[in-house]
């Protein structure tokens, strides 16, 4: 990544000065709260403000997973309890708690991809979510994924009424996340645009979604069309 650059003698070796040693320290801070490598470049590099701004997201990024692990904690307490009184745990209770801290740790990660206004109403629309809708939403793209993979298969045309269709549903589905907001819908298509760098636990749940380039072509011909 190249963040520290010390000079070199004549003989090759490299030379620390004080300031070198300044950014190391900041290097090992930053990654040591959270902060990806490849996200420490910018804080260094701005002349003011960038590192105090980096660890104040920083900040808010892991006071959120502290509640998060609070939530499964207590849950698991409570089925602890219910244990030891001789009542069976809710399993039901737990799964869907599990469900939502998923989801929101996901959609924690997916943030950095939005900026600060993005950002903020990404979270106020979190308060809407559920595992009932969770599950209903990811139905939907199932079935869609598969049929516009059918499409494509069998050489539809984007433009006519079945792709017009298909498009359509796209965009709902899209828009139901985004709220047709062009801040977040940005921060989504840089998202996919990363896909190769996701980490691998979210890369594994997105993989039964199976969305190809040749999918995003074929949509994105149908929304044409429809202009």
């Amino acid at each position: 990544m190249n963040l520290l650059k010390p000079k070199r003698s004549n003989a090759g070796y490299r030379l620390y000065v004080a300031s070198d040693l300044e950014r190391l320290e900041q290097i090992v801070t930053l990654r040591f709260i959270g902060l990806p490598l490849k996200e420490i470049r910018t804080p260094l590099c701005e002349k003011s403000g960038g590192i105090s701004e980096a660890m104040r997201k920083q900040r808010g990024v892991l006071e959120q997973k502290r509640r998060l692990l609070d939530r499964a904690i207590d849950a698991i307490r409570h089925a602890e309890l219910a244990s030891a009184g001789g009542r069976a745990p809710d399993m039901q209770l737990l799964k869907n708690i599990i469900e939502v801290i998923e989801m929101q740790e996901n959609e924690n990660w997916a943030l950095r991809y939005h900026n600060e206004s993005a950002q903020a109403k990404i979270k106020d629309r979190q308060k809407q979510w559920n595992p009932e809708l969770q599950e209903q939403v990811s139905k939907q793209w199932l079935e869609l994924i598969d049929e516009v993979q059918t499409a494509i298969d069998q050489a539809e045309d984007p433009a006519g009424s079945h792709g017009q269709e298909l498009g359509r549903r796209w965009r709902e589905l899209v828009e139901g996340f985004t709220g047709g907001d062009p801040e977040i819908t940005q921060g989504l298509a840089r998202m996919w645009a990363d896909k190769l760098n996701w980490p691998e636990h979210v890369q594994q749940k997105a993989q039964p979604f199976r969305i190809t380039p040749e999918m995003f072509g074929f949509v994105q011909r149908a929304w044409s069309a429809s202009k």
